[in-house]
């Protein structure tokens, strides 16, 4: 009996195939993915299982379906980036693809200064133990490669900020974190990969850490910046201009 004709086979996913080509960079927005008839046909499967695979990209405001057209990828802008699935396929497949990087990293730019300077005025011990145990971890694991050891650093990386995203005992931003987990992973993991100086780095994470720990709003928010533009220039990515707090005139730090 062929595969084809088992009951116990999983069809493709004609939604995770062209997630991973228009995440990847291979579609673009604005370009037309392969019509419907033509997906069924190279799949191997009926129409309207590859219609309702299509509806799920629909929904998440990926592509747009045109009439008599096809389905087109709509711009960035329109993605809904914080649905669980997009996620995964953000984490999954958008690593090639330097536009998707610039985004999610101009919103880093944006939000976390904000965040460190928040968390260094509410985080608690427990809050700070947290931070301190993910930066050890980094530590331990900083010259890891690509091997186990790399993970593991990429790993306490993530922890790290998502701990400074749960100090500021905020409910938005600790849910947040949690969502964009994800995706802040893809841009660390390959950061740390091609970081010219992993020690420089981590110097960087500890400043961040102390400021936080002191209680210094206004050098966390400095200090967070500065992370983050290393992870801009490990990845080639200019940090651009339009980072919300370039041009703030943050207050002096209180005694």
């Amino acid at each position: 009996m062929s595969t084809r004709s088992r009951p116990d086979t999983v069809r493709p996913s004609i939604a995770d195939h062209l997630a991973r080509e228009i995440f990847s960079g291979r579609y673009q927005p604005g370009d037309f993915v392969p019509k419907e008839v033509d997906l069924a046909e190279r799949f191997a499967i009926n129409r309207s299982a590859v219609r309702s695979d299509l509806r799920q990209l629909v929904d998440v405001g990926i592509i747009e379906r045109i009439s008599g057209h096809g389905s087109k990828v709509r711009e960035y802008d329109a993605w809904n980036i914080l649905d669980p699935l997009v996620t995964d396929w953000m984490t999954r497949y958008a690593t090639p693809n330097p536009e998707i990087q610039r985004e999610i990293l101009a919103f880093r730019l944006d939000v976390e200064p904000y965040v460190a300077m928040t968390a260094a005025r509410r985080a608690t011990a427990r809050d700070l133990v947290a931070i301190e145990e993910a930066f050890e971890g980094m530590g331990q694991n900083l010259h890891g490669g690509n091997g186990e050891a790399g993970r593991l650093h990429s790993d306490y990386d993530v922890a790290f900020h998502v701990a400074i995203y749960k100090a500021t005992h905020n409910i938005v931003w600790a849910q947040l974190s949690h969502i964009l987990r994800p995706s802040i992973y893809m841009l660390i993991e390959k950061s740390n990969v091609s970081a010219s100086d992993p020690e420089e780095s981590l110097e960087r994470h500890l400043q961040l850490m102390e400021c936080i720990r002191a209680r210094r709003p206004r050098e966390a928010f400095l200090a967070a910046q500065a992370v983050l533009a290393g992870t801009a220039d490990a990845l080639g990515i200019p940090p651009g201009d339009a980072i919300l707090g370039s041009q703030l005139d943050l207050p002096p730090t209180q005694a």
